[in-house]
């Protein structure tokens, strides 16, 4: 088959999707102002005190009740389901207009499991034996929040993470949002006219002396720079630029571990545009496009040191309560490190498997729904369209041939917020 042929019917299949899924925001009309799982207020919005509640003692409970179903198939990943919850009890105290402390623990749990690994997780957890929790994967919380002048807010302990941090579906897959741990580490934030940033560690890992795994910890900055006034405009253009680098091992490894010390890193430089409208069905839509590079600057993790990908976007959010999304990417010797596996040239099916290139269509559509203040649910579904290059290996199997393949992922959730004045001076 030419590849002429072959990406008329990759394009055919996808339009055909984006169609469907185009008509569905007509089908509600409900008005809402919950958020769908891939959106997110950006960290330096999220990390606003509100000087109204200084000298207060409040209780937040946050906490997201869900299911999630991967339907994959071929050589790229393996499919899975994620079945439970997850929950953070905090107390929160402003001393002061300025600054604010939080303390509580977080809880995960996914139904019909009764042990859980007893270390940090960064997606499904790989089961160790030995060192388990048993009843809920529990962690502490802390959190300080210091607003140090008008447009500058550090923070200290657990960071806003997740999808605050303005990432690409590319470089951050939204679903580590049911099952990762709350990224902890120091956060530093800084909110202007022209420049949003956003630059945190977390760190993951922390080893003791004669310690059996290594210390890992992830560097991550996001950068967006609006060549256009945003304030009061109905469209903007702005420049994101966006890294992460993950760091693994260090003076304190055992010798007998022999991983010696891995760091990769992903970035990305783009061009974006927003338009909103103040009426109307359609309430804002976005669009970008990125190149995007991996490297692995020490390791041997990766079986290349460098690659690149280009990456397309689309995505309308509407006023009933629906997001849908577009996205096309390409991909040579790219990989990345908390995206989905079909935003990579590695296969994580086939141990040692790269393919020649990878390349993706992404449709996604989503609703949230409020059910009043502090409570929503929402639903979602996610649609892959690969065509995947030549897979190899670096042992003796067989390469396989090119070939198209299709994957999809659907869920449920349901959020609540509820807040508790308990004190106030």
């Amino acid at each position: 088959m030419s590849s002429s042929s072959c990406i008329f019917r990759f394009s055919l299949r996808l339009f055909g999707l984006a169609f469907l899924l185009s008509t569905l925001p007509a089908v509600f009309s409900l008005r809402t102002n919950a958020q769908p799982l891939t959106a997110d207020t950006p960290a330096a919005t999220a990390a606003i005190l509100d000087t109204a509640q200084s000298r207060t003692l409040r209780l937040e409970v946050e906490g997201m009740a869900f299911f999630h179903d991967n339907e994959f198939d071929g050589t790229i990943s393996k499919g899975y389901s994620l079945p439970g919850f997850r929950v953070q009890p905090r107390l929160v105290y402003q001393p002061l207009p300025h600054l604010r402390l939080e303390g509580g623990f977080h809880a995960q749990v996914y139904e019909g499991a009764g042990k859980y690994p007893n270390y940090a997780f960064h997606d499904i957890a790989t089961w160790k034996g030995t060192q388990w929790q048993e009843g809920a994967h529990l962690l502490p919380l802390l959190r300080a929040t210091a607003r140090l002048s008008r447009s500058t807010t550090l923070v200290l302990g657990q960071v806003y993470g997740s999808t605050h941090h303005d990432l690409s579906l590319p470089l951050y897959n939204p679903e580590l949002a049911l099952s990762a741990d709350p990224e902890m580490g120091a956060q530093l934030l800084v909110d202007t006219r022209r420049w949003q940033m956003d630059a945190w560690v977390d760190w993951q890992s922390f080893i003791f002396e004669q310690d059996t795994h290594q210390e890992a910890f992830t560097v991550g900055m996001t950068h967006r720079l609006w060549l256009t006034p945003r304030a009061h405009r109905s469209f903007t253009l702005s420049l994101p630029a966006r890294l992460l680098v993950q760091h693994r091992g260090g003076e304190q490894d055992l010798p007998s571990l022999n991983l010696g010390v891995q760091t990769l890193s992903n970035a990305s430089l783009g061009l974006a545009a927003r338009w909103e409208r103040p009426s109307g069905a359609l309430r804002a839509l976005d669009a970008e496009a990125s190149a995007l590079v991996s490297y692995q600057q020490a390791g041997r993790l990766w079986p290349w040191t460098s690659g690149g990908a280009g990456w397309l976007s689309l995505t309308a959010d509407w006023r009933s309560g629906w997001r849908t999304q577009l996205g096309l990417l390409y991909a040579h010797r790219f990989v990345s490190l908390y995206g989905a596996p079909f935003f990579g040239a590695l296969s994580l099916k086939e141990k040692g498997g790269r393919f020649s290139y990878m390349g993706t269509g992404y449709v996604g559509a989503e609703y949230a729904r409020s059910l009043g203040a502090g409570y929503s649910w929402g639903a979602h579904v996610y649609l892959y369209l690969t065509r995947q290059g030549r897979l190899t290996f670096p042992d003796a199997r067989p390469a396989q041939a090119e070939r198209w393949g299709n994957a999809f992922s659907f869920g449920l959730f349901l959020r609540f917020r509820p807040s508790f004045l308990l004190k106030r001076w």
